[in-house]
C-alpha cells in the first residue's frame, strides 16, 4: 500500500479518442501526445520544468521512439529531464501511474508526469533480415494485424481468448448484447448537458491537416449508435461465438496525462485542496494460456487486498473490457452487478489506443467518484498476453 503519492484534482487530461483511421492517423503520437500536454500545461499556467521525471505509456511504435521519454519531455518543455519507456498494452497506462507512485513513496521523484499516447491507425510494418531464408526473403510483421490476430505463446486471436472465458464461465451472445447496450446507454450519461461530464477531463487535440491548416478535434470519433435491434442482426465474429463486432472495441487514437506528485505539491497543484487523491494499491496477475479476460479477477483481489477493503467497499468500478465477456466474468466471480460498474464511459464503447486506453477510465473514474463524494475507485483491465492488472485509488 503507497500513502504518499497524490494526483492533483484535475491534474490530469485525455483527448478525445479518434477511430482507427480517423483525425489523429497521420499524426506521430509521440509529437501529438507531447504537444498536446504542453498545451495542456500551458492553460493550467503550469511550468513543465516542475517535472522531475517523465513516464512515457506507448505501445504502437513511432518513428525515434528510441528516444520516446526524453523526446516527449523535451517537447512538452520539460527540457533536460529523464524519463522511461513503458509497453504493457492495454494495462500501460496504470503501471505508469502507479510506478510514478512508487517512485514518489521512495523519494526518489518529486513530481512526476506520466504520458501515455498511442496510434493504431498507419501501424508500422516491421521488415527483419533473413539471409538464411530461401532467397534471403525477409520476416515482416504488420504490428496491429499480426499481433492482434495470432498471439505467439497462446496461439490464436485476442477474440478467440474472449471466447474461451465466455464458453467455460456459460456466457451467452444475449448477454454480451445486454452489457453491450448497457455500456453505450452509460456512455450516452457523460454526453448529457452538452457533454458536462467529459468536460471535466477532456481536452482537444491539435491536428494538423495541411501545411497551414490545423483543426481540434474535441469529442469522440467513431462511436456508433447501439441499439438492441442492431445488435442483434449482427453475426458473431467467430462462428457460434458470443460476440459480434458490436460487442468488442474498436482500435483508436489518443493521448492522456496524468500528474503524480507528493502530497504537499498536490495541494498547491489541486484546483480543489479539498479533493485528496492517493494512489493507494496495485495488482497483477496471468490467466492460464488463452483466457485473457480471467486474469482481470485475480489482479483486481490483489489490488483490494493490498488496499485493504473489499469490492464492496469501493465507490465506483472501471474497467478495460474489449470484448463484453470480460465485464460479464469479472461480475460473475466478484459477486457484482455487471451493469451497475462503468458508468459515463468505458473502452467497450470509445475505443481502444492501448496506451492511454487505462489513462482515460481512471480518470473518468476519480471523476465519477468526486461527483458521489469521494471513495475509493477500483479499475482492472487485461492485457496481451492473457495478464492482468488492477488499481486502487482513494478520493476525497
Amino acid at each position: 500500500m503507497l500513502t504518499r503519492a497524490y494526483i492533483p484534482y484535475r491534474g490530469y487530461y485525455s483527448t478525445p479518442f479518434s477511430r482507427w483511421q480517423g483525425s489523429m492517423a497521420t499524426e506521430n503520437s509521440i509529437i501529438l501526445g507531447a504537444n498536446t500536454a504542453k498545451r495542456w500545461l500551458a492553460q493550467k499556467n503550469w511550468d513543465p520544468q516542475m517535472f522531475d521525471y517523465l513516464f512515457l505509456g506507448i505501445t504502437i511504435g513511432q518513428p525515434h521512439w528510441f528516444y520516446g521519454s526524453t523526446w516527449a519531455a523535451a517537447l512538452m518543455g520539460a527540457v533536460g529531464i529523464p524519463g522511461v519507456t513503458i509497453s504493457q498494452a492495454c494495462t500501460t497506462s496504470a503501471t505508469c501511474i502507479y510506478q510514478a507512485g512508487v517512485g514518489i513513496e521512495t523519494g526518489l521523484y518529486q513530481n512526476a508526469c506520466t504520458l501515455m499516447t498511442d496510434r493504431c491507425s498507419n501501424g508500422p510494418h516491421t521488415v527483419w533480415p533473413n539471409p538464411m531464408g530461401p532467397g534471403g526473403e525477409v520476416e515482416s510483421e504488420n504490428w496491429m494485424m499480426d499481433n492482434f490476430n495470432n498471439d505467439p505463446w497462446a496461439g490464436g486471436a485476442m477474440i478467440q481468448t474472449a471466447e474461451n472465458v465466455a464458453r467455460e464461465a456459460g456466457i451467452t451472445r444475449g448477454q454480451c448484447d445486454e452489457v453491450t447496450l448497457r455500456r453505450y446507454q452509460q456512455y450516452r450519461m457523460a454526453l448529457e448537458n452538452d457533454r458536462e461530464f467529459q468536460r471535466r477531463y477532456m481536452f482537444p487535440a491539435e491536428v494538423r491537416v495541411s501545411r497551414k491548416k490545423t483543426i481540434l478535434v474535441e469529442e469522440d470519433e467513431g462511436v456508433f449508435e447501439t441499439t438492441a435491434e442492431g445488435l442483434a442482426g449482427l453475426k458473431p465474429v467467430l462462428p457460434d461465438g458470443a460476440h459480434t463486432f458490436g460487442s468488442q472495441t474498436h482500435p483508436a487514437d489518443g493521448n492522456c496525462a496524468v500528474v503524480v506528485t507528493t502530497r504537499e505539491y498536490a495541494r498547491k497543484l489541486s484546483t480543489d485542496p479539498a479533493i485528496e487523491i492517493r494512489v493507494v494499491s496495485y495488482g497483477y496477475a496471468r490467466a492460464k494460456k488463452g483466457y485473457m479476460a480471467m486474469a482481470v479477477v485475480p489482479a483486481v483481489r490483489m489490488a483490494l487486498e493490498n488496499a485493504g477493503i473489499t469490492i464492496e467497499g469501493v465507490t465506483a468500478i472501471k474497467t478495460h473490457n474489449p470484448f463484453a465477456a470480460n465485464d460479464l466474468y469479472l461480475a460473475q466471480q466478484m459477486g457484482i452487478d455487471v451493469m451497475g460498474f462503468n458508468n459515463y464511459g468505458c473502452p467497450l464503447i470509445f475505443g481502444h489506443p492501448q496506451g492511454p486506453t487505462a489513462g482515460r477510465s481512471i480518470i473518468e473514474g476519480i471523476e465519477e467518484v468526486v461527483m458521489l463524494g469521494g471513495g475509493y475507485l477500483l479499475w482492472g483491465g487485461c492485457a496481451a498476453g492473457d495478464t492482468g492488472a488492477a488499481l486502487v485509488l482513494k478520493i476525497g
